[in-house]
């Protein structure tokens, strides 16, 4: 989302004020029961902390009191603020210190009256959780900020709420992970997961393989040191950080300083494309096992979480079935398929990870009935594989609808349940199923557009593995999703400002309205259709084009369709105005693109595009227009002809405005 869709929702949803109320909050908690009270925040704002170990809980109430002096203006000094005063505004209690584990306590009470706060948990965990959601109950008016009265008592759905991060494809400073750790937090999300090796790149340092670094990530990966800085960066927001090295396939840029790892000779080069690709590290070798003890160990020694990813998935097996020494292996050990050979792998690996005490986790392609029940599978293939493995007894994580780098909207990933309410599993079988991780693969992401590729649509995600399953409503979530995206900008995040910078530099102008609300009206092509387009993306391709200014969802398209719903509950004439002026917009976009081309050379593949979104604005002006006047039978068979032709995709941009006919058919205005 976007100013656009802020300034629709401020106007068109007068009724209730969009700051942030407690039916705003992204995640909806267990349970809240609002007050009529307010409790004021002033200067002499005041707190106290009761708890055994503080050192999470007073750098988060730091954090908090510096995001609350931004906003209002006022100076909130910690040393002020956590002087011992006989009454404090804000009273926290906690029992101890939480460990970064899945299952641990993570609830807290707040309880917000006219003269007071209290926020109470079991660990430090349930503090930090409970401190975002007061941030997240700041609200304003003419007497100043205040919070409302209210009493929640939350915990999470599920234990297990991560994000996966590629470095890998395009390489992401301590910085920009920084970002990414403050934004979790927010929507209280507590598993980071970097995926560090791939054909790509190697992007950890290793001090007993330097070349594994040194010719593996063509200068850019995380030194041991900002790693750590990392680990501890987030540890300190609840957040743990588990690795991920994939193996034994996706592992070129292993080859590049090690080709004896190789099921086939070397020398190679860390990958530019992007794909599947056949090198694969040879299992038939003791030296290969030799070689992951000694990396293994050094890696389990830098990353204190008990997990550890090992990849697993997409090995073709091609250079096994071409190498003669790997197929006699397979004969002399009884391994009848490169399934049963790679389970032999997993098996040598895992045996590492145990006398390392790590608990090992892969994609789907690990699961093998013979590992034990401690490992857990992270499901990417899809539901079936992650439902069959609970049967089976094994933990997993559902990562299946949750990859953001395949530009879904928002919506799609929000319905998608680990457990929906229609699940066929046992209790005992649900329970194994711990949660879910927004996937963001990185081949057509860069330092610039990372941001807004991963939020918000993540929040909706952090939602649907924090708060209660019955909490389902796109429209609701939909229009949460402004106020949270201001709230993730508070953090440090720049999805807006980033996007206006990058069309700024496509237009070669500040003049970039027209601009922009072609690129509000459109939405990447869906899934891995870009990846078929010509040329080809590689590592080096800018991501600088229309497409990759364009939003998962369509600003200005969510804006009508909510529109439209509110006019029809209502009857809405300023609804109604509303509508006609996006229509208008959409219809003066063509020419003033064709304009902007004449001397902005990157602008010109969209010229064709505002063609289409003009047109279509046209279009859905006279149906709107009919729709007003109680004509609700829909497009005559022509125009439907010519709505659908108008969408079809243009400079890997969809016209998304076609979804709206459908909204005014019939269904009639409420007069």
């Amino acid at each position: 989302m976007n100013s656009f869709l802020l300034t629709f929702l401020l106007s068109a949803l007068t009724a209730t004020a969009l700051f942030a109320q407690p039916e705003n909050l992204m995640p909806v908690p267990s349970e809240i029961k609002p007050g009529q009270d307010r409790f004021l925040l002033t200067s002499d704002f005041s707190c106290s902390i009761s708890g055994t170990d503080q050192s999470r809980v007073l750098p988060a109430v730091s954090r908090l009191l510096k995001r609350l002096s931004k906003m209002t203006t006022l100076t909130f000094d910690p040393d002020t603020v956590l002087t011992p005063v006989q009454t404090p505004s804000l009273q926290i209690s906690f029992q101890r210190a939480g460990k970064l584990t899945p299952g641990e306590s993570e609830s807290y009470q707040l309880n917000i009256t006219r003269n007071s706060i209290s926020l109470s948990a079991e660990t430090d965990l349930g503090i930090l959780h409970g401190l975002e959601t007061l941030y997240q109950l700041t609200e304003r008016s003419s007497a100043g900020f205040f919070f409302r009265s209210v009493s929640i008592s939350d915990s999470p759905r599920f234990p297990w709420r991560g994000l996966m991060l590629d470095v890998c494809r395009h390489f992401f400073t301590a910085e920009t992970v920084k970002r990414q750790i403050d934004a979790m937090s927010l929507v209280k999300l507590n598993v980071l997961h970097l995926h560090l090796s791939e054909d790509q790149g190697f992007r950890i340092e290793s001090k007993t393989y330097p070349k594994l670094h040194e010719l593996g990530s063509n200068g850019q990966y995380f030194t041991q040191d900002e790693m750590r800085d990392l680990i501890r960066y987030a540890d300190l927001r609840g957040i743990r950080v588990m690795p991920e090295f994939d193996m034994p396939g996706h592992t070129t840029a292993w080859m590049a300083g090690y080709p004896e790892l190789g099921s086939v000779p070397g020398p190679v080069k860390p990958e530019k494309r992007y794909g599947i690709f056949g090198s694969t590290m040879n299992p038939a070798k003791p030296e290969t096992y030799t070689f992951l003890d000694t990396f293994l160990t050094e890696m389990s020694g830098l990353f204190p979480d008990e997990y550890f990813h090992i990849g697993g998935d997409e090995n073709n097996g091609e250079q096994w079935d071409a190498n003669p020494d790997i197929q006699k292996f397979k004969t002399e050990n009884n391994l009848a398929t490169n399934h049963d050979l790679q389970a032999y792998f997993n098996g040598k690996i895992l045996d590492i990870l145990t006398r390392n005490g790590k608990k090992m986790m892969g994609w789907d392609e690990i699961y093998q009935p013979s590992l034990p029940r401690n490992i857990v599978i992270h499901s990417w293939r899809g539901r079936d594989y992650m439902e069959n493995s609970a049967r089976d007894g094994y933990r997993s994580v559902l990562s299946n609808g949750y990859y953001i780098d395949l530009f879904y909207p928002a919506e799609k990933h929000y319905l998608n349940d680990p457990v929906p309410a229609a699940s066929t599993l046992t209790d005992t079988e649900k329970a194994r199923i711990l949660g879910g991780e927004a996937t963001m693969w990185a081949e057509l992401v860069d330092e610039e557009t990372l941001d807004m590729r991963i939020w918000p649509r993540t929040a909706a995600i952090a939602e649907r593995l924090w708060s209660p399953g019955s909490v389902t409503d796109p429209d609701e979530m939909y229009r949460r999703l402004p106020e949270i995206t201001r709230r993730l900008e508070e953090t440090g995040l720049n999805p807006v400002t980033n996007r206006d910078k990058m069309l700024r530099r496509l237009a070669g102008t500040d003049q970039i309205q027209a601009l922009k609300t072609l690129l509000n009206a459109v939405e990447p092509i869906e899934g891995y259709k870009r990846h078929s387009t010509k040329p080809g993306y590689t590592t080096f391709s800018p991501f600088s084009r229309g497409v990759d200014c364009a939003l998962s969802d369509a600003p200005d398209v969510i804006k009508a369709r909510l529109l439209i719903r509110n006019y029809k509950k209502t009857g809405s004439a300023a609804a109604l105005a509303e509508l006609t002026g996006l229509a208008d917009a959409w219809i003066s976009t063509g020419p003033k693109i064709k304009k902007l081309a004449e001397s902005s050379p990157a602008v010109r593949e969209l010229v064709p595009l505002a063609g289409s979104v003009s047109r279509l604005g046209v279009l859905f002006k006279s149906r709107l227009k009919a729709f007003a006047s109680g004509k609700t039978t829909g497009e005559t068979k022509a125009k439907e002809t010519e709505i659908a032709s108008l969408s079809k995709p243009v400079a890997e941009l969809e016209p998304v405005i076609a979804r709206l006919f459908d909204e005014l058919k019939n269904h009639p205005a409420k007069k």
